[in-house]
Formats: structure tokens, C-alpha cells, sequence
């Protein structure tokens, strides 16, 4: 069966869209020969063969030689099998061409659907192929659908929808219809129909990637961040290093008055910022992760384990409320935290040693 404007207008649009041809010729051959069994009720076992080079459509059954037949669709007999030829024998399968009637409308329908649904899919891995590279990135999106488990926005100049589940919402921010966020890309998957962009807002790359749009330093390498830790919606601690000793890291990143970290703060909706020198050596890290607090002493104890010694009226803001202060402290150290008061016996025996050990070292 002859159809060479189909096969024209097949490799025209093929061409225009970018579709693979061998898989969308698969796809239609399949969906026409699943057509054909819906309309005839079952029928013969029937494949479908696109030949784009001679512009044909051929359909071909495939009936079992038998001795007695139970399914006349299927299977021949073996008397009728070696009327076409005698060398038939049971087992044996006979292919033969034909074309069915009245399967046209069948046939142009069928090839409709394929057709929609191999180009919806085309622009969705042309979609995702673009944004392969977005993963890790900061975009701006528009929230389009709320539902009673996801946030679902709209990204970039082809409005592809990105969702964010529960646990990458801040519980302290109010999602609206309309609303325009900054969102972290944290996960591009691509596989089928269930090909997914996964955003964020309470993701660490989110405070990273808005200082670094914030901060010129950070973006071209002269400041490092190089830890963070944050509890969304309340306050995140980041620990900087600058790779010039001529640039302050810490200077840099709050900018001037407040400007940069300000903006920051104000994107995450008044997040508190704790900006920290990072230090090589783990317990000089620790005196400044427990900012804003003043620390006396840090000792170690046992295997990344410290005690950290604060005056007495500092010791409700070096562990924060409920803990926040000394736990984020301890996340972003990788340390666990003993906070101490000084005037606590443990304390007090620690300060009188760390003195003892000082006279010594004078004499």
C-alpha cells in the first residue's frame, strides 16, 4: 500500500522537530498493527512494516499450521496449509501480505495520536536536554499550581514546570498564585513520562548560589564558601575563606552597610545570615561557628568532640534558642559541641589547667 505524501510529510516534520525517524516509523508501525487487533477484535497476529525509501505500508498475519484448528484468525490447518504449498508442515508459519479494508480512518487516526504524541515528547526532551545543565543553578519562576502536597513553578522563557515537595518548602514562607521566587534546581530527571525538575528553596545551594549573585568575590573564585549550614526560615551559618590576603572575605560579603547580605536575607524572607571565617584548624573553627556568641575557650575532647567554654551571660546565645545556635555550629564544624558555662565545675577546671599550662610556659 502506497502512501508517499504520508512518508513526505512524515520526513518534513521529522526534519522540523528534531524526532528520530527509525523510532517514530517504530512507534507508528506498532500503534497501527494495536489499531488493527482493536478493530477486528483481536484477530490474526498482525505487524505493521514502514518502508520511508519506497514510500510503502505493508501489513503482514502470521498464522501456526495445525493439525486441528481452535482460533480460524491465527492458525491454519494443515490441509489448507499444503494447498498453498505442499512442503508446509505442522509447526510451520505462514506470513502473508495484505490490506485490510476499510481501515483507512483507522489508520489516518492511529497515525494522528502517534504523530502528537511523538512530537509531545520531543519538545519535552528537547525542554529537558536544555535544562540537563540547569541542575545546581538558581532560577526565577512564577508559581502556577498549588496542590494539598505540591508547589509547582514555572521556569525560564519555555515555562517548563518545576515542582517543590514538601520538604523543600521553608515552613516559615506562604506560597500564593502569581508569586515570583528564586528557586534552587536541585534534581533534572529525565525518563519517560515521568521526567521531572525538582526545585527548592530550603536546599544550602540556594543561599550559595544568591551570594554568589549578590558578591562579585564569590563568583569569580577570590572568596571561597566553603560550609554551610542552615535550618530554613530561621538562620543559616556559612563559613568563607578568601584566597587573596588582600581581600576581606567577610567584608566582601556583607558589602557596604549591609547591602549584600541584606539582599540575601531578604530574598529568604528574613533568614538570619552568620557569616564565618573558616579556619584549618578545627577548634579555631569552632570559636567563631559559635558567633554571635563570645567563647572563652575550645578544648578537644576525644575524637572530633569539643567543649566550648562561654561566660555565664553568654550562654543562652551561644546555644540559641532551642539549641539552634550550638546545633548549626556543630553542622557546619562537623564537631560535636559541649557548651559550658564558665563558672560550671568542669569549665572551671578546664581554665584552671589551660592557666597552669600557661605560667608554665612563661617560666
Amino acid at each position: 500500500m502506497e502512501n508517499k505524501e504520508f512518508f513526505a510529510a512524515l520526513s518534513d516534520l521529522v526534519k522540523e522537530k528534531g524526532i528520530s525517524r527509525e523510532a517514530f516509523i517504530t512507534t507508528l508501525e506498532n500503534a497501527l498493527a494495536s489499531a488493527y487487533k482493536k478493530q477486528f477484535d483481536g484477530g490474526a497476529e498482525v505487524a505493521v512494516s514502514l518502508d520511508a525509501e519506497r514510500g510503502t505500508i505493508e501489513f503482514r498475519a502470521t498464522r501456526y499450521v495445525v493439525e486441528e484448528v481452535e482460533d480460524k484468525d491465527k492458525e491454519i490447518s494443515l490441509e489448507d496449509a499444503q494447498e498453498l504449498n505442499p512442503a508446509y508442515q505442522v509447526g510451520d508459519t505462514i506470513v502473508t501480505n495484505f490490506i485490510p479494508k476499510d481501515f483507512g480512518r483507522i489508520a489516518a487516526q492511529t497515525a494522528k495520536q502517534v504523530i502528537l504524541q511523538k512530537l509531545h515528547e520531543a519538545e519535552r526532551d528537547n525542554t529537558f536536554s536544555e535544562f540537563s545543565d540547569k541542575e545546581g543553578e538558581l532560577m526565577e519562576g512564577v508559581i502556577r499550581k498549588i496542590d494539598d502536597r505540591n508547589v509547582y513553578v514555572e521556569l525560564g522563557d519555555k515555562k517548563i514546570e518545576g515542582v517543590m515537595p514538601p520538604q523543600d518548602r521553608v515552613p516559615t514562607e506562604k506560597y500564593n498564585l502569581g508569586d515570583t521566587l528564586k528557586v534552587f534546581v536541585k534534581r533534572v530527571k529525565n525518563n519517560g513520562r515521568n521526567s521531572q525538575i525538582v526545585v527548592s528553596r530550603t536546599a544550602q545551594g540556594l543561599v550559595k548560589k544568591l551570594f554568589e549573585e549578590q558578591v562579585p568575590e564569590i563568583a569569580q573564585g577570590v572568596v571561597e564558601i566553603k560550609e554551610i549550614a542552615r535550618e530554613p526560615g530561621h538562620r543559616t551559618k556559612m563559613a568563607i575563606v578568601s584566597t587573596d590576603a588582600r581581600v576581606d572575605a567577610v567584608g566582601a560579603c556583607v558589602g557596604n552597610r549591609g547591602a549584600r547580605v541584606n539582599a540575601v536575607v531578604q530574598e529568604l524572607g528574613g533568614e538570619k545570615i552568620d557569616i564565618i571565617t573558616w579556619s584549618e584548624d578545627p577548634l579555631a573553627f569552632i570559636y567563631k561557628a559559635l558567633s554571635p556568641a563570645t567563647v572563652l575557650s575550645v578544648t578537644a575532647k576525644g575524637e572530633k568532640s569539643a567543649i566550648a567554654i562561654v561566660p555565664d551571660d553568654k550562654l543562652s546565645l551561644a546555644i540559641g534558642r532551642d539549641g539552634q545556635n550550638a546545633r548549626l555550629a556543630a553542622r557546619l564544624t562537623g564537631w560535636k559541641i559541649d557548651v559550658k558555662s564558665a563558672s560550671s565545675p568542669e569549665a572551671q577546671e578546664i581554665l584552671a589547667q589551660i592557666e597552669a599550662e600557661a605560667d608554665e610556659g612563661e617560666e
